[in-house]
């Protein structure tokens, strides 16, 4: 077994496989897929081959790294044709309605539990975790955002439940990012060798003394923060590169504990074979190099090499599975009746969602 979380994950997608990716360019059919109307749009008319238009529907935060992905898509061999209707918004919000109709080729979201949603509801084959990196296009990690200069030298979990420090973490009962964040928070206190209790006890403690606000997505929390509000932002990596390099006066901290984050991508049951095309496509060196750029880890072990100095490894990092899965997290952390957050977040007066 490998010592990094993931890498086993990276060596699995061969450079036979990769070449394989590249090569795929399957059949392309119409589609009446479409985006709801709060949608971003990079469609555009369709080629004289008879190209579909692609419905993806996201988690908001990879929105600009999916504008580059489906734009290079279109211009390669394999997306000849090929255009978008986009939609994002927080991973919970999206996975619910595309399980209650709305239309999707292409689902992308923060948790697998928001895919296995989809599964159940008869949406995505069971089988979408066979794609590629298990279904996992790239990675990222948790990290503490700052303001420039890290006035509250904040440089790990336990400073995040000092008094005084004002922290901005998403709903967990909509955002996929919120869930990352707190399990992340979790886990780091066992990693410090404190028990399930203690680590719970921490999370309260955060969420009900420290936490000021708690915006519906990853995206609106980033905003929240670089609008002024809090001290810290509980956010992913590739969000805090992404404001860093937009210029915003904002640092990160990757604390010595950390999740690594895996974000899944399904093209649904009904989708044109074009959607599968695109999803294989996500892992091909081609792509896996966008996601680099776009400051998301990636999965495929040669690009991941190229970008090693970038994406440094945190000292103990660590995966949901150590946790015990997303199937025994998810109901005891965040079932809608009786998951540990859940309950905290009820007696805070925190608005919670059904699962």
């Amino acid at each position: 077994m490998s010592s990094t979380p993931g890498a086993g994950r990276w060596l699995r997608i061969s450079a036979l496989g990769a070449a394989a990716i590249l090569g795929v360019t399957g059949a392309v059919a119409a589609c009446g897929g479409s985006s709801d109307t709060s949608s971003s749009s990079s469609a555009k008319p369709a080629a004289s081959n008879g190209g579909a238009q692609l419905a993806l529907v996201g988690y908001s935060t990879p929105k600009k790294a999916y504008d580059k992905l489906t734009a290079a898509f279109e211009q390669s061999s394999a997306g000849k044709g090929v255009s978008f209707s986009q939609s994002f918004g927080p991973s919970g919000a999206q996975s619910r309605a595309v399980a209650s109709g709305q239309p999707a080729d292409v689902v992308a979201f923060s948790t697998t539990p928001d895919v296995t949603r989809l599964v159940k509801a008869g949406v995505v084959a069971s089988s979408w975790d066979t794609v590629g990196a298990k279904g996992i296009p790239s990675d990222s990690v948790v990290v503490l955002v700052v303001r420039k200069g890290n006035p509250k030298h904040i440089t790990g979990w336990d400073d995040l439940v000092k008094p005084g420090v004002d922290v901005i973490t998403p709903n967990p009962a909509t955002s996929g990012s919120a869930r990352w964040n707190i399990l992340a928070g979790y886990g780091a206190q066992l990693k410090e060798g404190k028990t399930p209790a203690q680590a719970l006890a921490y999370v309260k403690t955060l969420l009900t003394k420290n936490t000021s606000v708690q915006p519906s997505s990853g995206s609106s929390a980033l905003q929240t923060f670089t609008s002024g509000k809090g001290d810290v932002l509980i956010s992913y990596e590739s969000e805090a590169l992404a404001a860093e390099k937009a210029g915003d006066a904002v640092q990160h901290v990757v604390p010595k504990q950390t999740l690594l984050i895996e974000t899944p991508v399904a093209a649904t049951s009904k989708a044109p074979a074009a959607a599968h095309t695109f999803v294989s496509w996500l892992f091909s060196p081609a792509a896996q190099t966008l996601w680099a750029q776009q400051g998301y880890r990636p999965v495929l072990a040669s690009v991941a090499k190229q970008f090693a100095s970038k994406f440094p490894t945190p000292p103990q990092l660590f995966t949901i599975s150590s946790l015990g899965g997303w199937t025994s997290i998810d109901k005891k952390f965040f079932a809608a009746s009786n998951g540990s957050i859940t309950k905290i977040e009820q007696a805070a007066g925190v608005p919670t969602a059904s699962s």
